[in-house]
């Protein structure tokens, strides 16, 4: 009887076991079944934008956040905002950030561009040797485009179809003026790169501010030299190109990447970028 008793609880004990390693063998098994899904590949972007997103150091800061945000590899293209735009009308690019209203208004006219949104502004600079022997000062840029050309003062531009190199253009001709000989150096480059030439050269040169600031610590032999005319702002403005008219862009992150830059959030990083290190914003949001 006892002999019975004790077959019997080593038969229950054996089928106790045998019940727990199954259940660890389910367990394990359905664990392998419901791994996590692979994270899907991101999906790419092509913006095209002006020098001096880039040359700020804003493009850092904003770029990773959208593509972090919404999965999308972007693809920076800092170029003038003419060529810029000029990509845009290819349908070269998906979205374009740029600064120059009334070139970017003939592109939105000719339904290259939609979704066209005011994102931010500053103000350009005439910036130039700290022995400024053009004498000009205050907020006149016009009168300053005349003294520098009467003076035949060197005078540093883009000359690459930017939205600098057209504002200073359009000064220019306010001024009545075309500018040309040996003082008028065009340098065909970026706005970092026509700001390193003026500093080697001693010579006058429009400027956006935020590239400016980004970058004056290297430039001792410069100072800014007139600020604050009314004619100055700089606003950009940021756009999808438009996929009725270029089927093959990536219309769905350009909008995205459209609503990302005037969302609150993207406003407020916007409106505090470089103020820890320049005191000051670089940009100010400008949401419509």
């Amino acid at each position: 009887m006892k002999k019975n008793r004790f077959v019997i609880a080593l038969l229950a004990l054996m089928l106790l076991v045998l019940s727990a390693c199954g259940n660890t063998a389910s367990k394990d098994s359905a664990a392998k079944d419901h791994k996590p899904a692979a994270k899907a590949a991101p999906t790419n972007m092509i913006l095209a934008t002006t020098t001096s997103t880039q040359d700020s150091g804003l493009l850092d800061v904003i770029i990773p956040m959208f593509e972090k945000q919404n999965n999308v590899k972007v693809k920076v293209i800092a170029v003038g905002t003419g060529e810029a735009l000029a990509m845009g009308t290819k349908g070269e690019a998906d979205a374009l950030l740029v600064h120059a209203p009334a070139a970017e208004k003939a592109v939105v006219d000719a339904g290259d561009a939609i979704n066209y949104k005011r994102v931010m502004y500053n103000d350009f600079v005439l910036v130039g040797p700290k022995e400024n022997p053009a004498g000009v000062s205050g907020d006149d840029i016009v009168a300053s485009f005349k003294k520098i050309a009467e003076t035949k003062s060197p005078f540093i531009s883009r000359g690459d179809d930017s939205g600098t190199n057209k504002k200073e253009l359009a000064i220019w001709t306010t001024a009545a003026i075309k500018p040309a000989g040996d003082w008028y150096v065009s340098t065909g480059q970026g706005m970092g790169q026509t700001l390193q030439v003026a500093a080697e050269k001693k010579g006058y040169v429009l400027t956006d501010r935020a590239t400016w600031l980004a970058q004056s610590k290297n430039l001792d032999t410069l100072q800014i030299v007139v600020e604050g005319g009314k004619d100055l702002m700089n606003i950009y403005h940021v756009m999808e190109v438009n996929p009725e008219k270029h089927d093959k862009v990536n219309s769905t992150d350009a909008k995205k990447f459209v609503d990302f830059m005037v969302a609150p959030k993207t406003q407020d990083v916007i409106e505090n970028f470089g103020k820890k290190e320049f005191g000051r914003s670089l940009f100010i949001k400008y949401t419509e």
